[in-house]
């Protein structure tokens, strides 16, 4: 490897896995919508971003096409990870259902809108928790 290449590794610890982290993500985030995706962020204070996918039967219902969106959701992320804001954690839900997006719209579009949808969470700051 050069010294100016970049590692483009997808590991465990680049993923959003636990149930809190997403309810988090879901309640405290930001979104921002587009064509192919819904990207919702929120920051982690992590020194990386890490990916979390939500692909329901509502888009595909098949789970050979859903599995084959999210494949191709991990690669865009694992490909763009260094364009995409550092200390965020990045939900991605389809845009819209019956998705086949092709990949480098697909890049184009996370790498815009994760920065859209980070911008507004840092500004916006933590949200309070709500009572019933």
């Amino acid at each position: 490897m050069t010294s100016g290449a970049r590692r483009l590794r997808f590991t465990r610890a680049h993923r959003v896995v636990r149930k809190g982290d997403f309810e988090r993500a879901y309640k405290q985030g930001s979104r921002a919508r587009g064509d192919l995706l819904v990207v919702v962020a929120c920051p982690n204070g992590l020194a990386h971003p890490r990916l979390g996918l939500s692909v329901g039967k509502a888009i595909w219902k098949g789970a050979v096409q859903r599995n084959r969106l999210r494949r191709m959701f991990r690669e865009a992320f694992r490909l763009e990870q260094h364009d995409l804001p550092q200390d965020c954690d990045f939900v991605l839900i389809p845009g819209q259902p019956k998705l086949v997006p092709e990949m480098s719209a697909l890049r184009a579009e996370l790498v815009k809108l994760a920065r859209k949808a980070a911008l507004r969470a840092r500004e916006r700051g933590p949200r309070p928790e709500r009572t019933k």
